[in-house]
């Protein structure tokens, strides 16, 4: 999110959630240490507000009022409302995962599919309004890059499904499958009264989902050509003997058999 300022600065929000969880707080261009403790200030008012009265809580006037600040500060530092909604998406969504983003998971990437699947389902029944934001409202040409960052974590595991073998489907199609139904279940979940809930539709669908695009473990090897495709598509930049060009042609290839 890299919205123009009215002084010819740029908002900088984290490109990736790496450097989303380095902070709670999203950094705003270099300035000096005023703007950013104003800036600072403005999205952690603007998260309060949301939390407690959801999106139509966080007007300008509003958060610049609990803030301490004016309204055109919101948009020197933010460039307008959407701006701001942004950054509070980002640093909601990397302090949450902060502790969960500061290294590389290891073990069995299945079992990383499946408790990235419920962290994405919690975070969502934890934060509803937060949520809404980076999901209830799509715009044309425009994604949420806290959504952006979430989709990013679960495409990371994905890749480290299909470099084990384990992966049925293409990449691309199983985080679509995966970000698409888990952020459902819970708009599904969030449109009924928590004491309604079915506590058990998660699971169900997690479970559906990650058998249909993963393997048994314990076979000897891919079943099958697309899933061979997507495991060796997950290990091409390693093929040091292909020349660029080759490489490049070879995931051509693997990517049409893997559709």
């Amino acid at each position: 999110m890299n919205d123009t300022t009215g002084t010819g600065q740029r908002y900088h929000g984290p490109d990736t959630i790496g450097t989303m969880a380095s902070s709670t707080a999203p950094s705003p261009a270099p300035d000096d240490g005023a703007t950013a403790a104003v800036s600072t200030r403005i999205v952690r008012a603007a998260a309060r507000l949301l939390a407690e009265g959801g999106r139509e809580a966080v007007s300008t006037r509003a958060v610049a009022a609990a803030a301490g600040t004016k309204p055109p500060a919101i948009y020197r530092l933010f460039g307008d409302k959407d701006g701001l909604l942004d950054a509070v998406a980002e640093h909601g969504f990397a302090t949450y995962y902060a502790d969960k983003a500061a290294r590389r998971p290891e073990g069995d990437p299945v079992e990383r599919l499946r408790a990235g699947w419920d962290r994405h389902v919690r975070f969502g029944l934890d934060n509803p309004a937060l949520f809404a934001l980076m999901y209830g409202d799509p715009r044309p040409a425009h994604t949420s890059p806290a959504a952006v960052a979430a989709l990013g974590m679960m495409r990371a595991t994905v890749h480290d499904v299909a470099a084990a073998g384990r992966l049925a489907v293409s990449e691309d199609l199983a985080g679509g499958i995966l970000h698409s139904v888990a952020t459902g279940t819970v708009l599904t979940l969030l449109d009924r009264p928590e004491d309604e809930r079915d506590t058990g539709l998660s699971a169900t669908n997690r479970e559906m989902v990650i058998g249909r695009i993963t393997t048994d473990e314990h076979a000897p090897g891919p079943a099958g050509p697309v899933a061979a495709a997507t495991t060796l598509h997950a290990h091409l930049d390693a093929l040091t003997a292909l020349s660029d060009g080759e490489r490049h042609v070879l995931r051509e290839w693997l990517e049409r058999v893997a559709r």
